[in-house]
């Protein structure tokens, strides 16, 4: 397949840029709503020229790496803009990692200032020089007091080549790495976008990605380089999926773009709301059966793909109903896709091969690690273009019938969740471990068919003292899983454990992957076994063995995060709890009570009426069986009075 040599990006202007000319067109227009208020185009440049300047205040200039360590809040939007207006890059530090990984990332950027909120945990910063906190709409709490700048940031004009993000993605090496992402290749993205899914200042774009995620990029500045508007989703938003589509629909939203994943949760929550005609689906592929219930009423389903090296996406392609098969689409502006084989040449259409991304959305490279970039960005022969460079995606891919399709992986990284994960990274932490002598990282389908990591150890010496009935020679899981999550991010945390006398070796003495085991899938033994006492509880069996795919009995003392549970699956338990027994339980509840005695109990305390939940869901299915007239023939003998 070849370049897409469309005149988008070619203009040299900025995404700050893009979205100033709306400040001047509708100065009155919403930019951003949420649950944090909302800011008009004109009041949105105010809060991003104040910032700017508490920025420059404080020594921030042409390329200085810049923290963002924010709640989903317009302050998001605001910090990011801000950077780029005083010269800067900035970095996105989740308040959801844990600090060891926020510290690695932060000294390997060089970011000495971060933005951040009240609400966020303060030991996360831990030695930061200069910390800024903001308010909800992106003002300083404590302004600096030093001479105000030189310059305006209006008058700071930022370099096509100059970085505008460093997004931290996982290492092979047991590290995190950082891409940099220059001005030009994000104006482009935003260009490119803008001319395949003309959105208008009419659109309202829900954004529900974490800043750590790059595809963040496209759903918070496309909408304003539109002139449309940007419905930032909360935290907790984000989490339950019937508040996200109660927000969707709040805020009549009409554009959305999410993983697999995420989809489908929205999906089990009540469905996507019909007003969101465009829908954007990315990170992992696509199944048919999902694009197919996207695709239900009429709806623009785009199919989206692209690594974090080439800015965010770097193909995309209108879905067409069934049975036509799911492509990745046809490259954005500037943008080439090559497949190539071994001896860098290009493959006839039906072969597979490696492919290869070149164009304007090629990032600078990996920081601090020039071997590395040397290895993955390559020279690009083809584009005639003198220093153009290719980069090798490590995906592989071939050409059938027009269409590039994916096929796999030609390395050890995978997806999960829509997150990019080098196994290498999660061993490093594995072999870390007390009471681990060697390990190795895997994925494998669950029985609910999702891809789970598992994690494969051999035992080390262990002192006979610290030894109890979880731990087969290897230490307890639950310890184990703890310790994992104090370096990890959640994603990246295996959901099942294996215990082996040895690791598979190839007859050169290499990891054989492909001979590690699948982990039995059985109630994890994290506690004795005890059954349900109540109707609720063994209705709360069910939904867990349905969704996690336990094939034992699960007891109400099991742990739910220990039978693989995770942030996604615990919002589909939360999604059918609140359909089944229309009480609202936020999904705190069940990360602060993962057993189902426990989550039990709480779901009867949160129900006002004192009623007995299976008996009110019970009622409610007999209602919803009766047609018109038996429902009037029961209230005339309820109320026959009335």
């Amino acid at each position: 397949m070849k370049v897409n040599d469309g005149v988008t990006g070619e203009s040299g202007v900025t995404a700050l840029g893009l979205i100033r000319r709306w400040r001047d067109r509708t100065p009155d227009g919403v930019a951003v709503s949420g649950a944090g208020g909302e800011l008009t185009f004109l009041e949105l440049d105010d809060r991003i020229g104040r910032l700017a300047d508490e920025l420059l205040r404080r020594g921030v200039g042409p390329e200085t790496p810049v923290g963002l360590c924010l709640d989903r809040t317009p302050a998001m939007i605001v910090a990011m803009l801000a950077v780029w207006a005083a010269g800067g890059a900035y970095v996105p530090l989740d308040p959801a990692f844990p600090e060891e990984r926020l510290r690695l990332m932060r000294e390997d950027a060089g970011v000495a200032l971060v933005l951040t909120q009240p609400s966020v945990d303060a030991r996360l910063l831990d030695g930061v020089r200069d910390v800024v906190r903001l308010t909800p709409d992106g003002t300083p709490l404590a302004p600096a007091t030093g001479p105000a700048p030189s310059t305006s940031p209006d008058a700071i004009p930022a370099a096509p080549s100059s970085p505008a993000y460093v997004m931290y993605t996982s290492g092979s090496t047991g590290r995190p790495k950082g891409v940099v992402v220059p001005h030009r290749a994000v104006a482009n993205l935003l260009e490119s976008f803008a001319s395949l899914l003309e959105l208008s200042p009419g659109d309202a774009w829900l954004a529900v990605t974490t800043l750590s995620f790059d595809i963040s990029v496209l759903e918070l500045l496309l909408p304003l380089a539109c002139g449309a508007r940007v419905v930032v989703a909360s935290a907790h938003e984000t989490a339950d999926g019937r508040a996200l589509r109660a927000r969707a629909v709040a805020e009549a939203v009409t554009v959305m773009q999410a993983t697999p994943a995420s989809w489908r949760i929205l999906l089990e929550s009540g469905g996507v709301p019909e007003g969101i005609r465009t829908r954007l689906c990315g990170g992992e592929a696509l199944p048919r059966d999902l694009a197919d219930a996207l695709l239900d009423g009429g709806a623009r389903l785009w199919n989206v793909y692209g690594p974090t090296e080439t800015t965010v996406w770097s193909t995309a392609g209108l879905v067409a109903p069934s049975p036509a098969p799911v492509g990745l689409g046809e490259p954005i502006g500037r943008t080439t896709v090559r497949v190539l084989g071994p001896d860098g040449r290009p493959l006839p259409p039906g072969e597979t091969g490696e492919l290869h991304i070149g164009g304007a959305g090629v990032a600078v490279g990996y920081r601090g690690m020039p071997a590395l970039t040397a290895a993955r960005f390559l020279p690009d022969p083809f584009s005639g273009v003198p220093g153009a460079r290719m980069y090798a995606t490590g995906d592989l891919v071939s050409v059938r019938d027009g269409r590039l399709h994916y096929l796999g992986r030609a390395d050890q990284q995978v997806k999960v969740r829509g997150f990019r994960i080098e196994l290498g990274e999660i061993e490093t932490a594995l072999r870390a471990a007390p009471g681990v002598a060697k390990a190795a990282a895997g994925v494998c389908h669950g029985p609910d068919g999702l891809p789970r990591l598992v994690a494969y150890v051999v035992p080390g010496p262990q002192d006979p003292a610290e030894r109890d009935d979880a731990t087969d020679g290897a230490g307890s899981w639950a310890a184990l899983r703890e310790g994992l999550r104090r370096s990890l991010p959640e994603y990246m945390v295996p959901a099942h454990r294996v215990v082996l006398d040895a690791l598979p070796l190839t007859p050169n003495g290499k990891l054989d992957r492909k001979a590690l085991p699948p982990p039995e899938w059985t109630r994890a033994r994290t506690a004795p076994y005890r059954s349900p006492a109540s109707a609720l509880e063994e209705e709360l069996v069910a939904m867990w063995g349905e969704v996690l795919g336990v094939e034992e009995p699960i007891g109400v003392d099991d742990d739910f995060f220990e039978l693989g549970g995770h942030s996604l699956t615990a919002t589909r338990i939360i999604a059918r709890i609140q359909a089944r027994f229309t009480v609202a339980v936020p999904i705190a509840v069940l990360f602060e009570h993962p057993t189902i005695g426990e989550l039990a109990v709480a779901m009867n305390r949160l129900d006002d009426d004192d009623l007995d939940l299976v008996e009110v869901a019970a009622l409610r299915d007999e209602l919803d069986g009766l047609d018109a007239d038996e429902l009037a023939a029961l209230f005339d003998e309820l109320a026959p009075d009335a």
